[in-house]
């Protein structure tokens, strides 16, 4: 067993607070999405895992660089992943931008604005969406709204799990300037409990994602291939619903993440307004 099968976590794409490679995209899909995933999954948990020195886990990074290359064989995910691009035609960049993000969580622990956070996510997350896109031989012309959405959808995942990132690898993604403007030493994140002034960071956070989601909004419209439209607008509607959690509730003391029941009564309540949406695209 190669260092990277060692470092793994055992999470899997059913676990992800987001779908991945779901029932709803067609199954001729769902094989590129899942090997894409199953490397990035790898590298990710390369990148968090707490045990590892910074020296190690750029050096697995690298054994996944040139295994997705064909400059080696060592990872099992790299080369199954390089596979599937050469049958399908499809390029390693997206695989590749999403190397840069890990190698960064690898030895930057604070950010110091929010235009430095999207640019980390132009990296961590847009590629994710843009990889997606490529399968269904979508238009690029879909790329920016699908930056924007996965971008929010980063800053979801960064502000879940601010306290987890804090306590287990020093990591905080929150720009280090908002929290000294709050009076908020970075310390405060590691109790069980936001104080006033950290629920308002993380609060006043998730209302500017809110204006990235506002403009990922016509994202599924604009999506060719039905099932995936379906999909992305079901990420929406989660994503919206999570971020309106995290203006409200305290991430550190409270639950901020949907059960699978959640999922089903926001998709059921959702899908009529899609399907009629999508009636009217096809007039």
């Amino acid at each position: 067993m190669n260092k990277v099968a060692e470092l793994q976590s055992g999470k899997g794409h059913k676990d992800e607070n987001f779908p991945v490679a779901s029932i709803l995209i067609a199954p001729k899909y769902r094989q590129p999405v899942l090997a894409f995933y199953h490397f990035v999954r790898a590298a990710d948990d390369v990148s968090d895992n707490p045990s590892a020195t910074a020296e190690e886990k750029l050096a697995l990074l690298e054994q996944m660089r040139a295994s997705l290359t064909g400059e080696s064989d060592v990872v099992a995910e790299g080369v199954n992943l390089r596979t599937v691009l050469a049958e399908r035609g499809l390029s390693a960049v997206h695989a590749l931008d999403l190397l840069e993000a890990f190698r960064r969580d690898c030895t930057k622990l604070r950010y110091r604005d929010w235009d430095e956070l999207i640019d980390y996510c132009r990296y961590s997350a847009m590629p994710v969406g843009r990889f997606v896109l490529d399968v269904h031989g979508e238009s690029q012309c879909l790329w920016p709204a699908n930056d924007a959405l996965c971008a929010a959808l980063q800053v979801i995942n960064h502000l879940q799990d601010c306290g987890k990132d804090y306590r287990e690898l020093d990591r905080v993604y929150i720009p280090a300037p908002l929290l000294a403007a709050a009076g908020v030493d970075v310390t405060a994140l590691g109790e069980d409990k936001a104080n006033l002034a950290l629920a308002g960071v993380i609060s006043n956070l998730a209302r500017r994602n809110a204006a990235l989601l506002y403009a990922s909004r016509p994202f599924s419209r604009a999506i060719r291939d039905g099932r995936l439209a379906l999909e992305v607008d079901l990420i929406q509607t989660l994503a919206d619903d999570l971020n309106t959690m995290l203006m409200n509730r305290d991430p550190l003391s409270q639950a901020v993440h949907h059960s699978k029941m959640n999922v089903a009564v926001l998709f059921l309540k959702r899908f009529p307004s899609f399907a009629l949406m999508r009636l009217r695209r096809l007039k």
